[in-house]
């Protein structure tokens, strides 16, 4: 069982193996530049119970409060431009004048299409000078997820729920997925979209011990053991002109 699993060792293909869970994943643009997803993601042989229930999995070398780490503002990129444009152009490839988009782990950027006229972009974050710098959110709140993991938005609310490059440093996922699930309308899809740069002190222990193909199917179990979500897929939406890039979404 993975959660017996934890040395210093690290999480490799073997434990993925031992799990049931694909060990590698393969690039899903297709020729034609449509988005494809792995196949072998609907072919997972999940386990019966989630396999990361163990709190020592989400364990952090910095364990002080986030709100401490973020108290002063980064007007900073976490990724390249190649890689921000990546996750753009995904964005635009799914969303729609009209649609309502919270940003969870929001910035002074969202790194949506500035073509697209959404009717309202929820920030949630850490810093308040970083959201109120960023121009494409309609409203904002700063709040650490790590801390307090209910959304302050009511049921059904938003056409997406997305996350940039945050969803390694969140402690409580299934808390934060069964969230995302309930503010989305229905039909509604969470993105979660990272690369392999994070904050090494911030990221939780799991993360750390995994490669990219790991980091896919570890948020694919957030959503399969944290609420009734219709779809979850995976895309490796990489450029090949900055970082690598990697979506995995579900649909309500």
């Amino acid at each position: 069982m993975l959660t017996t699993i934890l040395s210093v060792g690290g999480f490799t293909a073997r434990h993925a193996a031992r799990a049931g869970l694909p060990q590698r994943v393969r690039p899903l643009m297709a020729a034609s530049g449509a988005y494809e997803e792995i196949a072998s993601f609907k072919e997972v042989k999940w386990p019966e119970e989630w396999p990361f229930a163990d709190a020592r999995y989400f364990a952090r070398v910095d364990e002080t409060v986030d709100s401490d780490f973020y108290s002063q503002p980064r007007f900073v990129t976490h990724i390249d431009d190649g890689a921000i444009d990546s996750i753009r152009d995904y964005y635009a490839s799914v969303m729609k004048d009209g649609d309502s988009v919270c940003d969870l782990c929001s910035s002074w950027i969202s790194h949506l299409p500035t073509d697209v006229k959404f009717s309202r972009v929820a920030g949630l974050g850490m810093n308040a000078e970083e959201l109120g710098r960023n121009s494409q959110l309609t409203d904002f709140e700063v709040q650490d997820l790590n801390q307090d993991p209910k959304l302050p938005y009511e049921d059904e609310s938003f056409d997406f729920v997305c996350n940039v490059v945050s969803v390694d440093y969140l402690n409580k996922p299934l808390e934060i997925f069964r969230e995302m699930h309930r503010v989305l309308k229905p039909g509604g899809r969470a993105i979660m979209s990272f690369s392999n740069r994070c904050f090494p002190t911030k990221a939780i222990a799991i993360w750390g011990q995994t490669d990219d193909s790991g980091h896919i199917w570890i948020v694919g179990s957030y959503f399969r053991f944290s609420a009734e979500w219709d779809e979850t897929k995976a895309c490796d939406i990489s450029s090949g002109k900055g970082d690598p890039m990697y979506v995995v979404q579900g649909t309500k």
